[in-house]
């Protein structure tokens, strides 16, 4: 168990020792600690000094890190080796964005494979983007809506997003995923059939939700039109050629992908044609770029200035040793809204777990809660919770040297607020402070509690040069890279997910019963039988309420 190691049993003790320590102390005692904790790498420029950071503390980190077999674990995922050890695959996202001319899964040279779905995506991509594709009226595709799930939707819509300043004048894009008809409904009231292109998003072509959303989507078309002309309005990325054609994609509109990328990490494969075909191929090309900078970084620099390896070592320092398990992004950066939710997914999923690779209980924290919101709108929200509330939570900042709007004043006020927010927590406010601001209050002895900053609360900034393919490539890879480097610290497997499995199981059980398409009453708990006998469509339990 790593919980025998001898960083283990360091860190465990540096924890008792520095949790009441004062970040602002370490500044004073050390006039070269902005110099030991900044970097630049990858054009951006980090500042971990506002973190609880310290040099015995941070060599201790890596000492844990190198006692794990990170650097070999690292070449292991480069390589191609199998560490998804549950479902025995490699885990070759990084290949997606790879200049390399050889990088082998099983003996088998997968760049080839890479670059062939990657013209497709081009291919695709300009016909769109140049009005040759058209819809079964003769008229240029203005409408796409991207149909998917977690890693099939949340990449690419939150990319999208944030590349939309990029983006195609008179091409609009959307992302459907829940399987709340709503969405959909909402979506496809902004569409015409004449004009709109889904792009259905599943590697098996068996998602509950995507499928589901699909027909609908093609019973919406052939309102307007016939089967024949189902080809012109669906475009595909799966690896189940055979299902798509039976929905009525043609061959050549269906772009794959392999086992060996993960949901969550496939946002540099094929489906991310929706960004392709929203900024085009060539901004396509740098936003895999960017990411490749960072695992040319993330593979060859020392542990000490490899910001990947730093940033999984802080967190782990702050989840599993200090007991901080909530930790906040937040990017002082319009477009880059969905980064949480994107994250969110990144970070949980991957390691949301409790057992280690071997199938033992862990004895301690894994995976912490992840959240946030762009700033300024935190501020007027949750940020109360940060500086004043009773627990603890780490943060992120994220800002951009450069804005793209030409309200460049009210940038600068955004990067006020952003490195004002990082300083206000890591100073604080103390009494005596507030009590001089209130002299002249009469109600100063009641207000003086209230208006107190505990301060000491440790942050993380990130400036990047600005929003660009490359910038937010560089990004996400930083961010995942990170995970994995605490996927190793914590011995668990990052790369399945067999939480999410349980509750799809026990729906496809209970659909029959709601739709009464079965006379068989499942073996259920009484809350859940309750709920199937509220909610079937005869209304039954809601009509005996009052």
């Amino acid at each position: 168990m790593i919980t025998s190691l001898s960083s283990w049993k360091r860190l465990e003790q540096l924890a008792t020792e520095k949790k009441s320590d004062s970040i602002l102390s370490y500044f004073r005692l050390d006039s070269l600690r902005l110099r030991k904790y900044t970097f630049r790498a990858c054009d951006c420029y980090f500042d971990f000094s506002k973190n609880l950071l310290v040099d015995d503390v941070f060599s201790a980190l890596l000492q844990f890190a190198k006692e794990r077999n990170l650097a070999d674990e690292i070449k292991r995922m480069f390589n191609g080796e199998a560490i998804n050890t549950t479902e025995k695959r490699a885990v070759l996202h990084t290949a997606l964005r790879s200049k390399k001319s050889t990088i082998n899964v099983d003996g088998e040279n997968v760049v080839p494979l890479v670059n062939a779905e990657l013209e497709k995506v081009r291919v695709l991509s300009e016909k769109i983007r140049s009005g040759e594709w058209v819809g079964f009226s003769g008229k240029p595709i203005t409408d796409i809506v991207n149909i998917g799930i977690g890693g099939s939707d949340l990449g690419p819509a939150m990319v999208t997003q944030a590349l939309s300043a990029y983006s195609h004048p008179q091409l609009t894009m959307h992302f459907v995923s829940n399987v709340d008809g709503t969405h959909l409904w909402e979506t496809l009231k902004k569409c015409n059939q004449e004009t709109t292109l889904f792009i259905v998003a599943s590697k098996t072509f068996t998602t509950q939700e995507t499928i589901t959303n699909a027909l609908a989507a093609k019973r919406w078309i052939l309102t307007a039109t016939t089967d024949e002309h189902i080809a012109k309005h669906f475009l595909a990325v799966s690896t189940a050629i055979g299902k798509a054609k039976q929905f009525g994609i043609t061959e050549d509109n269906i772009v794959g992908f392999w086992d060996w990328v993960g949901g969550r990490y496939s946002v540099w494969s094929s489906i991310g044609i929706s960004i392709a075909i929203s900024i085009g191929f060539e901004g396509f090309l740098q936003f895999l770029d960017g990411a490749n900078v960072v695992d040319t970084h993330f593979e060859a620099a020392p542990f000490f200035e490899n910001i990947p390896v730093i940033m999984g070592l802080i967190g782990m320092w702050y989840c599993t040793f200090l007991g901080y398990d909530s930790y906040a992004v937040l990017p002082y950066d319009q477009y880059l809204a969905r980064f949480p939710a994107y994250l969110q997914q990144l970070d949980m999923e991957s390691n949301g777990k409790s057992v280690t690779r071997t199938g033992e209980n862990v004895t301690y924290k894994t995976g912490p809660i992840v959240w946030g919101e762009p700033g300024t709108n935190g501020q007027h929200a949750f940020y109360q919770l940060i500086h004043q509330g009773t627990r603890t939570i780490p943060v992120d900042f994220l800002v951009a040297k450069e804005g793209l709007s030409p309200y460049t004043d009210q940038h600068t006020i955004l990067q006020a607020n952003c490195i004002a927010q990082a300083e206000a927590l890591l100073i604080g406010k103390n009494e005596e402070t507030v009590r001089e601001e209130l002299k002249n209050n009469l109600n100063a002895e009641l207000l003086i509690p209230h208006k107190v900053f505990e301060g000491n609360k440790p942050s993380t900034t990130i400036v990047y040069p600005k929003i660009s393919p490359k910038t937010v490539g560089t990004l996400l890879a930083l961010y995942e890279h990170k995970v994995f480097v605490q996927g190793i610290l914590w011995d668990i497997n990052s790369f399945d997910q067999w939480g999410v499995e349980l509750g799809k199981q026990l729906a496809s059980n209970v659909l029959p019963e709601l739709q009464k398409s079965t006379s068989q009453r499942g073996t259920h708990d009484p809350s859940t039988t309750a709920l199937i006998s509220l909610l079937q469509r005869d209304d039954s339990g809601l009509k005996k309420e009052g």
